[in-house]
């Protein structure tokens, strides 16, 4: 179909896939998604397949601040918010803000940390600010949280609980490379230099508008019906303990427009919700405790197949 409108970000998109993250384009489109739509990803995988190589390529070809946080059993809240010090030669305490406070932050492990300072981590995506002895301190803006979690069975894993994980607006994994370039990355080496040298290819001032132009997406009243109509599905299946909440519904909405904006539509298509209903809502569903055979995912493609899709 045709482009309505021109989309300054698709051609960052492309040019990252083609050039620098190849074999990676499911989990760099969900996260250009995450951040045109203000929220949050989660990439499930195992440690080595390129996660952090993706936060930095982002944050350099979008000229964007980078955190980082690596997740250990004894990492303290105020070693991601900040913390106030004393300083002699005033006489008072000042802020020393901690990676929280980029525009991009990696926060690697994530459950390897003590639930209290999960808690604290995600109050601070949620909020868009943090609050040290009672002064809150705005985020910057973008702010997008990339976090990953090993697989559960890992030694050394606190599971984020279901609250936590609603509030990441996207879980996917990364997958593996092609084999050919797989080849080609063990005979020639990883790319972690180039990274740290791109050049951005998008002013701040043209990504903000971005996101601001992605808000004005049309979602017609035929796509509200089916997006609810998914929902409903999730509460009444007999197979689900509770399905997709509002929050949830209203975070497909958000994905639906950022996911038409990148193909350079002004309207949401059927499809939109489709391909991204399974990121978007398999990880808030709770499967009964005789249904754990089951995965999430297969549960909710059943119930995209089941729901007739609106003609558009």
């Amino acid at each position: 179909m045709p482009r309505d409108h021109s989309c300054p970000i698709r051609p960052v998109l492309d040019a990252l896939d083609r050039d620098i993250l190849q074999g990676k384009e499911k989990a760099l489109r969900l996260s250009f998604i995450a951040l045109l739509a203000g929220g949050h990803i989660l990439l499930e995988d195992l440690p080595g397949l390129g996660k952090t190589t993706l936060a930095l390529a982002l944050a350099g070809v979008l000229g964007l601040s980078f955190g980082r946080v690596q997740c250990t059993s004894d990492l303290l809240p105020s070693d991601i918010t900040g913390l106030s010090v004393y300083d002699r030669d005033t006489g008072s305490f000042r802020f020393v803000p901690g990676p929280i406070f980029s525009h991009i932050l990696l926060i690697d492990e994530i459950n390897r940390a003590m639930p209290k300072t999960q808690s604290a981590m995600l109050e601070a995506m949620e909020e868009r600010r943090v609050t040290v002895e009672g002064t809150g301190h705005p985020l910057p803006d973008p702010f997008l949280v990339i976090a990953t979690q090993n697989p559960a069975e890992q030694v050394g894993t606190f599971p984020l609980p279901e609250s936590q994980l609603d509030r990441f607006l996207l879980v996917t994994d990364i997958g593996y490379p092609p084999q050919d370039l797989e080849k080609d990355i063990i005979r020639n080496g990883g790319i972690h230099d180039r990274i740290r040298d791109l050049e951005p290819l998008l002013a701040h001032e043209a990504l903000l508008e971005a996101r601001r132009a992605v808000r004005r997406i049309h979602l017609g009243e035929r796509l509200v019906d089916y997006i609810y109509q998914l929902v409903s599905e999730t509460r009444d299946h007999p197979c689900l303990i509770c399905g997709l909440s509002t929050r949830g519904a209203l975070n497909l909405a958000y994905a639906a427009r950022a996911s038409a904006y990148l193909e350079g539509r002004d309207f949401v298509l059927p499809e939109d919700i489709q391909q991204l209903a399974i990121p978007v809502g398999a990880h808030r569903l709770m499967l009964r405790a005789e249904q754990e055979a089951l995965s999430k995912t297969e549960v909710l493609q059943s119930i995209l197949d089941s729901v007739p899709v609106p003609r558009v």
